[in-house]
């Protein structure tokens, strides 16, 4: 099975130099091990030990452990402390009742609302890329382009927000996952992240 984008962040990664990736809420590491195979130094956070146990095996079998460092924390609350070039995330979507939501809005990621989530990772880099469930109300993601750049004064006319609300979409994509053709999740990148694959 393919991971969160790979594919598309393969080429994405390689069009720049890769640097350092956080990969925020990593699990068993299947992301980490994906961005430490593309030759980037690979910081793995998640707050469940057996998890990063778990993780650090899967590095070991894919032969990378010496590319990854596993730590065991609260990603939100080490957020402060850390830099990084890019920040990759996957932040539980609360269980599989998210399939039973029409339009999954982001205020239903855990352990924090998406928003929340975005603006601790803006402190360490413009270069995020975020997993979403499939059915993530794309409005809301686009929206956090917004937050990428300071607010915008009002008295601004109405010409130039729309010049900058263009610019800012150029500063996002998103890409559809699949499994077996079934639309498993939703990637998406800001900053470097998205350009990299418009200069191709």
């Amino acid at each position: 099975m393919r991971r969160a984008g790979t594919l598309s962040l393969q080429r994405r990664l390689q069009s720049g130099k890769p640097g350092v990736v956080i990969d925020g809420f990593t699990g068993v590491g299947g992301n980490a091990i994906q961005f430490a195979r593309m030759h980037c130094k690979v910081v793995a956070i998640d707050i469940d030990p057996l998890k990063i146990e778990l993780a650090i095996n899967n590095a070991k079998i894919y032969g990378v452990e010496s590319r990854i460092h596993f730590v065991v924390g609260d990603f939100l609350q080490q957020a402060s402390s850390l830099k990084a070039d890019v920040v990759f995330l996957s932040p539980p979507w609360g269980g599989p009742s998210y399939k039973n939501v029409k339009k999954f809005t982001l205020d239903l990621l855990k352990p924090k609302d998406g928003y929340s989530i975005f603006q601790i990772i803006r402190k360490i880099t413009r270069n995020i890329i975020m997993f979403l469930p499939h059915n993530v109300d794309l409005l809301q993601v686009k929206e956090l382009a917004w937050l990428s750049y300071p607010p915008l004064p009002l008295e601004l006319k109405l010409e130039i927000n729309l010049r900058i609300y263009l610019l800012l979409m150029a500063m996002i994509q998103i890409e559809e996952n699949y499994v077996q053709n079934n639309l498993k999740g939703i990637t998406a990148y800001f900053g470097n992240t998205a350009r990299a694959s418009r200069l191709r």
